[in-house]
């Protein structure tokens, strides 16, 4: 019988064997094939399994929490950190999410298919937001060559990035603009290969983040979901408690550093996106001081930190090794840590805890549907 689901999806019964497919309580018989149990349900999108967006269409909603606890607990355990209180996990849900970078080829527009750098042809899709994939159709007879297309949900509609694509004359340009207007666009960049140019951007593209416009770069990052960021807002305030002077590193369009009550300290590597915040923040009136800083080379030191109340981290995959190790060594009452990797987050959350830290609780969230990847907010406390 399947009692678990592994990390990369496959289902794995009692003696350790891995089954493609599987969800936990399905039997498998001799012959190694998985009949259906209480947990495994009819996959929605007929591209399931060939297409490599989602992983585990076929499990249900009760069983896909339970992996998204275990893959948290896992990761905890591998350092052995005791496994302290661990919430039920939130799922966005369907159709939701707000961004997706795709690829076209030879007259296909999809995600890759698994583990191959093949086009699926998307002809349905139950994780994008409907605003996105209805420009599948139309970039299908726009593009005659191959490209990365990226596309993220913004105030004014969809922004679009072509990579990989050229607009060479009048005749193209004016080919794409009207592309552009038609399809009600609220920008248009192409990227040849130097970096994005935009082509089209009628009024100037926002994201609305903590009740504020932000000005949004090309491929700036941005939670996947509207409902997975709430989530994690969320979480975040509940950590920070009732912080007044809060440091949130790695604050990116700030997230979470527009939706945090009191004054807020803003460190972010990416200059545009810091110049971003800086001016939304400046615009709505908030108290959000923004250094453009590279965290990973100039991490702030304990003298530093111990000015604040509450920190807030929300580094990328690879954590944050640096930033993490003067923490361990200051005196800062509370940290809210917002990951995308539950290995980085427990090597981390082992420093923090050697340091002198309590890991209260984490609430895993489940922005990317039925795919293998997990976001994640955690709180930890001193004293």
């Amino acid at each position: 019988m399947i009692v678990r689901i592994a990390t990369r999806g496959e289902g794995v019964t009692g003696d350790g064997r891995f089954i493609a497919l599987a969800a936990p309580g399905d039997i498998v018989g001799a012959d190694g094939a998985a009949a259906p149990g209480p947990h495994h349900q009819t996959p929605p999108c007929r591209h399931f399994p060939e297409c490599g967006g989602c992983q585990l269409q076929h499990v249900d909603d009760a069983a896909y929490r339970d992996y998204l606890i275990e893959r948290v607990s896992g990761a905890l355990a591998a350092q052995d950190l005791p496994i302290h209180e661990i919430r039920t996990p939130h799922l966005s849900p369907p159709r939701s999410r707000r961004r997706a970078a795709m690829k076209a080829g030879a007259g296909s527009i999809g995600f890759n298919a698994t583990a191959s750098h093949r086009i699926v042809d998307m002809r349905e899709c139950h994780i994008l937001r409907p605003e996105l994939f209805a420009l599948v159709a139309p970039l299908r007879r726009l593009l005659n060559g191959r490209a990365e297309i990226v596309m993220t949900l913004a105030d004014q509609g969809v922004d679009l990035l072509l990579k990989g694509v050229r607009v060479e004359g009048l005749q193209a340009t004016e080919a794409f603009g009207a592309f552009a207007s038609e399809q009600g666009l609220a920008r248009l960049s192409i990227d040849d290969g130097l970096g994005p140019q935009t082509l089209w951007e009628p009024e100037p593209v926002t994201v609305t983040l903590g009740g504020v416009a932000v000005p949004l770069p090309p491929e700036a990052f941005l939670q996947a979901t509207a409902d997975g960021e709430a989530a994690l807002v969320a979480s975040v305030r509940d950590a920070v408690g009732g912080a007044t002077l809060i440091a949130d590193l790695f604050a990116g369009l700030g997230t979470f550093a527009l939706a945090l009550p009191g004054k807020v300290y803003a460190g972010e590597g990416a200059r545009d996106v810091a110049l971003a915040l800086k001016a939304a923040a400046n615009r709505g009136g908030r108290t959000v001081f923004v250094e453009h800083r590279d965290l990973f080379r100039r991490p702030l030191d304990s003298a530093e930190l111990n000015r604040f109340d509450a920190v807030v981290l929300d580094p990328p995959r690879a954590g944050a090794r640096e930033q993490v190790a003067a923490l361990a060594g200051c005196t800062v009452a509370r940290i809210a840590y917002v990951s995308c990797n539950p290995a980085t987050f427990a090597r981390d959350a082992k420093v923090l805890i050697d340091g002198g830290y309590r890991l209260d609780w984490v609430q895993p969230v489940g922005q990317f549907r039925w795919s293998t990847h997990i976001k994640l907010a955690a709180a930890f406390s001193r004293g």
